[in-house]
């Protein structure tokens, strides 16, 4: 994973949260770490990452901070830790 990549990775677990993330930078981060992806026809991106699932809405821009929370649980829940496993 690149600086940049891991710069993003390291935003989503900023306090206070950060809702200046766009979804373009979110999905290229869920590549490098090896996520699976697909597009629904409603506009949600379906995640698949070591084992576990989730949908995220596809906002167009940049996520809300609720969205920024779900997907740093989905991360957390896969057991990826940005500090340890992707320091800067």
């Amino acid at each position: 994973m690149n600086h940049r990549h891991r710069k993003v990775l390291h935003q989503l677990f900023a306090h206070p949260v950060n809702p200046n993330i766009h979804f373009r930078d979110i999905e290229t981060v869920f590549g490098e770490l090896g996520a699976e992806m697909g597009h629904a026809s409603n506009g949600k991106l379906h995640v698949t990452l070591k084992g576990h699932t989730a949908n995220f809405q596809n906002p167009g821009k940049s996520l809300p901070k609720e969205e920024v929370i779900q997907v740093r649980k989905f991360i957390e829940t896969c057991g990826i830790d940005p500090e340890r496993d992707f320091p800067l």
